[in-house]
């Protein structure tokens, strides 16, 4: 049976923290060695699609002394 992407997204978006940004971790890695492809337009389509959930609404902002805090705590 094939997962879509979306089923894979919501699948690994349960996983732990930890466990996210090791998976996070490794595909930013992946795309650092990418062979024969720009990773610079990779950042760039990375960047113009975080802004567009920004934008719309899908995802919401907060200071980072916020996020830093959530994550301490989140590690505690």
């Amino acid at each position: 049976m094939k997962i879509t992407m979306e089923e894979m997204t919501i699948e690994l978006l349960g996983l732990p923290v930890a466990k996210r940004a090791l998976l996070a971790k490794q595909l930013i890695s992946s795309l650092d060695n990418a062979e024969g492809e720009d990773v610079e337009a990779l950042w760039v389509l990375e960047t113009e699609a975080r802004y567009a959930e920004i934008e719309n609404g899908t995802v919401e902002c907060q200071p980072v002394y916020e996020a830093l805090k959530e994550a301490r705590e989140e590690l505690k």
